[in-house]
């Protein structure tokens, strides 16, 4: 049975110096790519002149994340967005974006060091944001008609269930991650709608 897990409280920044580099941490909630997405397209747009947007985030319970991902951004290979995760993956956290923004100022740090400063700016932050306990999701896989795809929607916003990874096609596919306390009642609102459903492989 899926479990409760912390998750950050809300969005932080807080910037750290290494050798009169700039590294500004940010950490962020997210449920799906798209949140992720966004948060890194709005690093961009805040710090046009920086030299690295790098990042690392994990969706689901910690230990057993349904995905994660991490990207160098131009760093070396393996010396930013390994580190970030490595502190996330640490933190026992689930539903979890880590940005780091770096500004260089012409000192190189080498592979370590660069190692050193973006796990310790992916650390300050994620130390310093507050938690709040996500209830545990299933992931459930709905395949329903084009005219139940506003009411399927409107019973999730109802319920604190999330509807990601949508398609269109003959019918509406979608990944519903619905709260394991409410899965009786997502069920029967899939029955009487003839909503098909099944838990995610």
């Amino acid at each position: 049975m899926a479990k409760d897990y912390p998750i950050p409280a809300g969005f932080l920044e807080c910037e750290t110096e290494v050798k009169k580099s700039r590294f500004i941490a940010r950490v962020a909630p997210v449920s799906n790519r798209d949140d992720v997405r966004g948060y890194v397209d709005q690093a961009h747009l805040d710090h046009p002149d920086a030299r690295h947007v790098c990042w690392a985030y994990q969706i689901g319970r910690p230990g057993a994340a349904a995905e994660a991902a991490m990207n160098d951004a131009g760093e070396p290979s393996g010396t930013a967005g390994k580190p970030i995760l490595n502190v996330i993956q640490h933190k026992d956290m689930g539903d979890v974006l880590v940005i780091v923004i770096r500004y260089f100022e012409g000192i190189k740090l080498g592979a370590g060091g660069l190692v050193r400063a973006y796990a310790g700016a992916a650390e300050s932050v994620l130390s310093q944001v507050g938690r709040v306990i996500q209830p545990a999701l299933e992931d459930l896989d709905v395949d329903m008609g084009f005219a139940d795809e506003q009411s399927l929607r409107h019973w999730c916003q109802q319920h604190s269930a999330q509807v990601d990874e949508v398609g269109y096609g003959a019918s509406v596919s979608a990944t519903v991650r619905v709260p394991v306390d409410a899965l009786d009642l997502f069920t029967a609102f899939c029955d009487a709608h003839k909503i098909r459903y099944s838990k995610k492989q």
